[in-house]
């Protein structure tokens, strides 16, 4: 699978087909409980098309293709929402550490897995909250009618439903196709996200033809992320092209709000 990837803020109509050291790295964050996140790490990595072809030679002697990448890989679109005060946007900008952004993911522009996720940072590690939604309370809460969210028992929709109501919109279209490895039943993933686009003319997550923007600045690039609980165990300590690979704090949805804005300006009517 690949995407017409292009120069910084090229329009490209239609869907994709389908230097730090790592090792003993360890989390400290909470422990899995009952009602307790499990924290994980996050490394993120600006690497060439060449070393991830390298990368991935070793990954899969070690390495397994996540079951769920037919093909393996598949297309993550996820629609982010910020507030009217582009809170998102900016603390990530002025690094506050600790932080949350909220988005509805899915997969393949598939509506058979929808997630609506709220993401949380503190400080250096990572926590990850979702809840199922169906196709139709989907297409609600992009077209503003999410009462239904405050019936719901579960916390993520109380909290996100008061956002909706003090302001919290739909923001931008982030895709990109993902080459997914796990180790050790998912304690360990790592993947390669490429191609990464923008999408801001419309929110109709489920369309495969909507319009996107190329939002990798350098050409011939990708991101390689590194995630993992407790700690990275030593065979990976090899994982990374020490001179090549640069690790990175840019998120992907920075990198698609700057493609709109760059387009657009800062001020954005809705």
């Amino acid at each position: 699978m690949s995407a017409n990837s292009g120069n910084l803020g090229e329009l490209v109509f239609g869907q994709a087909a389908g230097g730090g050291q790592l090792s003993g790295r360890a989390v400290q964050g909470c422990t899995m409980g009952e009602g307790k996140p499990r924290y994980r790490h996050e490394l993120k990595y600006l690497i060439n098309y060449g070393e991830k072809e390298i990368l991935a030679d070793r990954l899969r002697k070690i390495a397994s293709i996540d079951p769920h990448a037919t093909g393996g890989e598949y297309l993550v679109r996820s629609l982010y929402f910020d507030d009217i005060w582009n809170s998102s946007y900016e603390e990530k900008l002025m690094g506050i550490p600790s932080r949350r952004k909220y988005r509805i993911r899915i997969y393949n522009c598939s509506d058979s897995h929808i997630a609506l996720e709220c993401k949380e940072k503190q400080n250096e590690y990572i926590y990850k909250f979702s809840i199922p939604l169906t196709r139709r309370e989907t297409d609600d809460i992009i077209g503003g009618r999410y009462e239904f969210l405050k019936d719901k028992k579960d916390e993520l929709s109380q909290e996100f439903y008061m956002l909706l109501r003090s302001g919290m919109h739909p923001d931008v279209i982030v895709d990109y196709d993902r080459i997914p490895f796990v180790y050790e039943s998912g304690t360990v993933r790592i993947t390669f996200d490429m191609h990464v686009r923008a999408a801001f003319n419309g929110y109709d997550i489920f369309d495969p033809g909507l319009p996107v923007y190329n939002a990798m600045q350098i050409p011939d690039t990708l991101i390689m992320e590194v995630k993992f609980t407790e700690f990275l165990p030593d065979i990976f300590q090899d994982i990374v092209i020490p001179r090549a690979a640069a690790e990175i704090s840019s998120s992907k949805y920075v990198m698609c709000s700057n493609i709109r804005r760059d387009i657009y300006g800062m001020e954005i009517i809705r």
